[in-house]
């Protein structure tokens, strides 16, 4: 951070460099493209997907409403698909289901940190020329087969940095190119069109503007938090994985409580989350203990934004009503996670104190 200060230049520059060089690294993959947030990265993997008006995005509603409005920026539709509740992930099944002539992406959002495969129907997408591009905001360092998430084959992978993923920036998001030729059009879209670096254009009395662009480019502050976050990132990740198995061994004791399954031994956990039944006074209960639990997120196709796209998902609008999620932290403790579960506990017996 003090050499990122010293250098007086706060926007793009050489550490926004050095960072996607050390996550490229990290993930084993050739290049990585830093943004400035995961719903940049969302849009500008659209784009380069060559998403654009007319075109349908294949994307469950269970995911932040960021998803779908980067399908959106594009002048692209989204055609919302069923999840399985036990994950809040999609399958390939309904995928291919939801698949029609306007089809030119799949944006599997991987909830919770959990990896969607969907290389069993790649053959179909590629002979379609649908891409799959992954919303992977909660999923950085979780893995994929015998990789990490954002080195399969053909995928781009789109994670975020925020103030409360698993590898935060403060704020950021970067994108994992499938050939370099992609990775120089993300670099042209993130910085509004203009190819040539910050110190190029400080050196000369001109530079070019090479097609459409948009302001997204990371700070140079932002990618210093997060290459001192990276070098950390295997202590973080190990404890996210203890909370999460610190609640499941307690809320498995609860007979009304279903734990939605992230599969924890794959996966560096974003975050913990159960399906309650009576959800809503459990929730103000719990807040009115000071209970920080939340919600992640309403369905959007029930959204007003979204209701041009209504499809019926009744799997979906159930998690909906059902779902909470639990405080979640690396800096919780086995026994902060025992005490949240034993104040369930109480709620779902109607004894929870205000």
């Amino acid at each position: 951070m003090a050499v990122a200060l010293q250098a007086g230049q706060y926007g793009h520059g050489a550490i926004v460099e050095q960072f996607e060089r050390e996550i490229a690294t990290y993930l084993g993959v050739p290049d990585m493209v830093a943004v400035a947030s995961g719903t940049a990265a969302l849009h500008l993997a659209l784009l380069v997907a060559g998403v654009g008006p007319g075109n349908e995005v294949v994307v469950p509603s269970q995911t932040y409403c960021a998803t779908v409005h980067a399908i959106l920026a594009c002048g692209a539709h989204p055609r919302f698909v069923e999840i399985n509740p036990a994950t809040l992930c999609i399958e390939a099944d309904e995928v291919l289901a939801a698949i029609t002539s306007a089809t030119r992406a799949v944006v599997p959002v991987l909830y919770g940190g959990r990896a969607v495969d969907l290389s069993g129907i790649r053959d179909v997408l590629d002979a379609r020329e649908i891409t799959v591009v992954e919303d992977a905001a909660h999923a950085f360092g979780s893995v994929c087969g015998d990789t990490f998430v954002g080195a399969q084959p053909g995928v781009l992978t789109c994670f975020s940095f925020g103030p409360i993923k698993n590898l935060t920036c403060g704020q950021g998001g970067g994108v994992i190119p499938r050939t370099s030729l992609e990775a120089d059009d993300l670099r042209r879209l993130r910085a509004l069109g203009i190819t040539q670096s910050q110190q190029q254009r400080g050196a000369t009395t001109s530079y070019a503007v090479e097609g459409y662009g948009l302001r997204a480019t990371m700070s140079a502050l932002n990618a210093a938090v997060g290459l001192v976050q990276l070098q950390r990132f295997s202590t973080v990740a190990a404890k996210r994985r203890d909370l999460w198995r610190a609640y499941a061994d307690g809320l498995h004791k609860l007979d009304a409580v279903s734990v939605v399954d992230v599969d924890v031994d794959r996966t560096v956990p974003f975050n913990c989350v159960v399906h309650v039944q009576d959800r809503d006074r459990i929730f103000e209960e719990l807040r009115c203990s000071g209970i920080g639990v939340g919600v992640h997120y309403p369905p959007n196709h029930t959204q007003p934004a979204f209701r041009k796209w209504h499809r019926p998902l009744p799997l979906t609008e159930r998690s909906g009503q059902q779902l909470m999620s639990l405080p979640f932290h690396p800096a919780m403790s086995d026994g902060d996670a025992r005490y949240v579960v034993a104040a369930l506990a109480r709620a779902l017996e109607g004894t929870c104190a205000s």
